[in-house]
């Protein structure tokens, strides 16, 4: 639990209108606190201090509350994420047809790891336990969009489509 609001991750700025519309766009109701987090993740590809700071405000709910939230749901991030979000599913069946490989080649392509987003903030990558899409291993997704049946050296080629 954080003691103040000081704790919480690399500070950037957030401008305050789109909080309050966020916000608003829910009606403004506390309960509301996990869509407007959503949005605010949709928007921003994170969750900066100020952005939790101005929701708190808005919803007029303790900050702990927003940072609990925030912090406990992992489609959720207190660290900046690229433009573009890689998962990777390791996954009994994509790990047994080859989803280590598919890491390494994004490891290769994109010089970060599992974890990591690229110094120009285009790309985050993830490994999920499981994308339910078995029959289709190995399996990546990047904004939701599944690519089955990956093969290491076609990591190069589905990245380009999102290089553009």
């Amino acid at each position: 639990m954080i003691e103040n609001a000081e704790d919480m991750s690399t500070s950037t700025l957030v401008d305050s209108a789109l909080v309050e519309a966020l916000v608003a766009r829910h009606r403004g109701h506390p309960a509301a606190l996990l869509a407007v987090l959503q949005d605010l993740q949709e928007e921003l590809h994170w969750l900066p201090r100020e952005a939790l700071l101005g929701v708190a405000d808005c919803l007029e709910v303790p900050l702990t509350r927003v940072y609990r939230v925030a912090s406990f749901y992992r489609a959720l991030s207190l660290e900046p994420r690229g433009e573009h979000l890689v998962r990777v599913c390791t996954g009994t069946a994509c790990h047994l047809r080859g989803a280590p490989g598919v890491i390494d080649a994004l490891q290769r392509d994109l010089s970060i790891g599992p974890g990591e987003t690229t110094g120009d903030m285009r790309f985050s990558v993830e490994t999920v336990h499981c994308l339910g899409a078995c029959a289709l291993a190995p399996v990546i997704t990047i904004d939701g969009k599944y690519f089955g049946g990956v093969k290491p050296g076609d990591v190069s080629d589905i990245l380009d489509l999102y290089r553009k």
